[in-house]
């Protein structure tokens, strides 16, 4: 269903709350990639222009509940003040309450007040808390915390958007309480610029692929993409698998595969996939390897079987020229994992040579969506990003909207 984004409301002189993504690195106090703010920018700058007054909400890491100094936004706010024209301040560390709503009253149009880290508060992440017990709801006093939360935060303004897909997996206060509430009181609630790019991209990819659609998966466990892999299995022409995961799946064919990291309790769940999957799932046919993980020298493995006394660390070159061949006769990708252990150079061929097939197909036509998480970093971090359609800001979010998971922050927006 299409939702509304920011290009289908008025927001002139209203306080919009803008759910963004600023959960960025920091290096020595400073923000070391700015991806995730910039990506932003577009939905921000439409809010400025349209002369709206802007509440920017966003968690940066995993602060339990308590204002932390590492988990302050400051050094976001002091980056965003450089790609910005207009005033913008930080909020209390307490996120809501007076000195909140003091700061959000005496916004002018076209200025940004971003709130301090919403997981200070502990009402925010308390829908991860329920998921603990074993009926799977909340506490009262747990309830408690995150209804006044939510209030707190939806007392700020009267209009809501969604530009924060890395997040949208996730019924967290600021992604689906405060759109509830914004929608009770009438305003409404809708999404921004980037969430609209990530559904566009991510459904397209999966409802409606042009074929033949190949799907790249890496990573280390398998158990993390056992859905997913079942997901696209129905969708996809082929599957191609690297990574630590696809030892799991070698073994279950039968091959020796040395010390390579296995999932032994996904093994025989690995050898029912297999049994299902006909000729769809490709995996490595050679391999580059080591005796010892911290200093051993990296060899080539011709043959699909490992020694026992070597360990895979990334595909080798015959498994390099036969996932390149496919994906040069794709004309959809959607790639999510690396190919072998990429931040070590002796181990990141692999994953370099897949994202080059990736973006020689894309220039030749063909639509890339790469999944985020160390997808994106390696694409990003070898100059390739500029090639590809689309490098998803959402790890965790992407791989659940590619298995078909429901997902609340966006299912809530109002519909056009």
């Amino acid at each position: 269903m299409a939702k509304k984004t920011v290009a289908d409301i008025d927001v002139t002189g209203k306080t919009v709350l803008v759910r963004v993504d600023f959960n960025v690195p920091l290096k020595d106090g400073k923000v070391a990639n700015d991806r995730r703010i910039v990506q932003a920018l577009p939905t921000i700058e439409k809010l400025i222009k349209g002369g709206a007054k802007i509440v920017l909400m966003s968690h940066l890491g995993r602060p339990d509940g308590k204002f932390e100094p590492d988990g302050s936004l400051a050094p976001v706010v002091e980056h965003l003040k450089t790609l910005v024209k207009v005033p913008v301040t930080l909020g209390p560390k307490e996120v809501i309450g007076a000195e909140a709503q003091k700061l959000a009253a005496a916004l002018k149009p076209g200025n940004i007040l971003v709130l301090e880290n919403v997981r200070f508060n502990p009402g925010e992440t308390m829908p991860d808390k329920a998921k603990k017990n074993p009926d799977k709801k909340l506490t009262s006093e747990q309830q408690k915390t995150h209804d006044d939360f939510v209030a707190g935060l939806a007392a700020l303004g009267d209009t809501y958007v969604n530009d924060a897909f890395g997040t949208c997996h996730r019924k967290h206060a600021s992604m689906y309480g405060v759109a509830k509430a914004i929608q009770k009181k009438g305003g409404a609630a809708v999404a921004g610029y980037l969430v609209e790019k990530e559904i566009k991209y991510l459904a397209d990819a999966v409802s409606n692929p042009r074929r033949p659609f190949v799907a790249i998966l890496g990573g280390a466990k398998v158990s993390d993409k056992i859905k997913l892999i079942s997901a696209l299995l129905t969708k996809v022409d082929r599957i191609l698998i690297g990574g630590a995961m696809a030892y799991t799946l070698l073994k279950a064919q039968g091959v020796t595969i040395g010390k390579s990291r296995v999932e032994e309790d996904q093994v025989e769940e690995m050898k029912k996939l297999l049994a299902g999957a006909g000729d769809k799932i490709v995996l490595p046919v050679d391999h580059v390897a080591t005796d010892d993980f911290a200093n051993g020298k990296p060899q080539v493995v011709a043959g699909v079987n490992i020694p026992d006394n070597l360990l895979g660390m990334d595909i080798g070159p015959a498994t390099v020229a036969k996932f390149s061949q496919i994906i040069g006769e794709c004309k959809t990708v959607v790639w999510n994992g690396p190919m072998g252990v990429f931040e070590r150079p002796d181990y990141a061929n692999g994953t370099q040579k897949v994202a080059e097939a990736v973006a020689a197909a894309t220039v030749k036509g063909a639509t890339s969506v790469i999944g985020g998480g160390d997808s994106a970093a390696a694409v990003e971090q070898m100059g390739l990003d500029s090639k590809m359609s689309h490098i998803s800001t959402g790890g965790g979010a992407s791989l659940e909207y590619l298995e078909g998971k429901d997902m609340p922050p966006i299912s809530i927006l109002d519909e056009k």
